[in-house]
């Protein structure tokens, strides 16, 4: 018998362990690691532009009468090439103007290779087939930071004949891959640094105080405090010899719970409706009818007997018009503090769309019902 009952003793207290591990292992599926949801103050792309000409196109090119920019570009760069056709007359449409842009990610070394996106400026139909000529991409400040240059890959392309045509995708723009070389490095000195801010990607008064908070007790000093719901300042505690680098590395793996207002988010154009978990209504009676007006014509043909002497053709309107007030439909009680999944149940239930859905959220709302904030893209 005590054998018996130190067995289910072990039974109960392996369970015990197992239910407390499992806890803990979906509390930490849920935690975020700092890095990805704060930027680092310095850290960051920057923005590439240039002005180029894509050659090799099979006819798809800008129309020169069309497109006098393309054509001066064409003149200017033949000219550097000892090439002089100021004066005559071109009709080409192998050549068009390009915009390219690219993103310098932070940090990058003078001769590395990032990507390029090539879009057309004038009439251009595709650059299927074309060579980006060599290409400046300059910064805000005006300065040439790459030079871009290479076969362009397009994943759209068009056809046309003289009854119709298909295009696919956008063929008037492409990409290069590694197709610029950096010329100009960006200076920043991350490791002198002796405090730096991190910026969270959705601002957040619990959030920042978290990460305040995560930071400390990792690092057993207070280096970290919440400014404002954007930003933690940063700061090397005394006696640590490895560097801003370091320290970042040490604390951006650490795991916070974010936190978030609650909101919905609506997109009219296209139907899309989020919603956070945190959103819940208080007590509110909810009813949705449509009225629909369905009209059909039709008309009968009436015409004389066989071998009538008079009489004629005479076609006789036939209207039927049916009414729909959606009297079916059910008025659904929602009761206090319902949480996400049981609005959603109750909207399910209705047989309401998503159109439908977007107005009976901002009637809830107007009702001040809906304790979340709406966000309308």
């Amino acid at each position: 018998m005590k054998t018996h009952l130190k067995k289910l003793q072990r039974f109960f207290l392996i369970t015990a362990a197992a239910v407390c591990l499992s806890g803990t292992a979906a509390q930490a599926d849920v935690a975020t690691r700092i890095k990805d949801v704060v930027e680092f103050e310095g850290v960051r792309d920057n923005m590439l532009v240039g002005y180029g000409l894509a050659v090799g196109l099979n006819g798809t090119g800008d129309t020169l009468t069309n497109s006098p920019f393309t054509q001066q570009s064409i003149i200017g760069m033949l000219e550097r090439l000892g090439v002089n056709v100021r004066d005559e007359s071109m009709t080409t449409k192998n050549i068009a103007a390009v915009m390219v842009t690219a993103s310098l990610p932070p940090f990058t070394n003078q001769g590395t290779h990032i990507d390029v996106t090539v879009s057309t400026l004038g009439d251009a139909k595709s650059l299927q087939g074309g060579t980006l000529l060599v290409t400046p991409l300059l910064g805000a400040d005006g300065q040439v930071y790459a030079v871009a240059q290479g076969p362009l890959s397009v994943a759209g392309f068009s056809a046309k004949g003289d009854a119709g045509s298909v295009t696919q995708n956008i063929p008037t723009a492409g990409r290069i891959s590694s197709g610029a070389i950096v010329e100009r490095e960006i200076p920043f000195e991350l490791a002198g640094m002796t405090s730096t801010r991190l910026s969270l990607r959705n601002p957040d008064f619990t959030t920042a105080r978290r990460i305040a908070s995560a930071i400390n007790d990792h690092l057993k000093f207070q280096a970290a405090s919440a400014q404002n719901p954007a930003s933690v300042e940063l700061k090397i505690p005394p006696g640590y010899q490895a560097g801003m680098v370091n320290l970042i590395t040490d604390i951006e793996q650490l795991k916070i719970q974010p936190d978030q207002m609650a909101r919905i988010v609506i997109d009219e154009r296209s139907g899309v409706i989020v919603m956070g978990s945190d959103v819940h209504i208080s007590t509110v009676a909810l009813a949705q009818g449509n009225l629909t007006i369905r009209i059909t014509e039709t008309p009968q043909v009436s015409q004389p007997q066989a071998f009538a002497q008079t009489g004629t053709t005479t076609v006789v309107p036939r209207s039927d018009i049916q009414v729909e007030t959606g009297s079916d439909k059910k008025i659904a009680m929602l009761p206090e503090g319902v949480s996400l999944q049981d609005l959603v149940s109750s909207l399910n239930a209705l047989g309401v769309g998503p159109r439908d859905i977007i107005t009976i959220l901002q009637s809830i709302k107007a009702a001040g019902a809906l304790q979340a904030e709406i966000q309308v893209m």
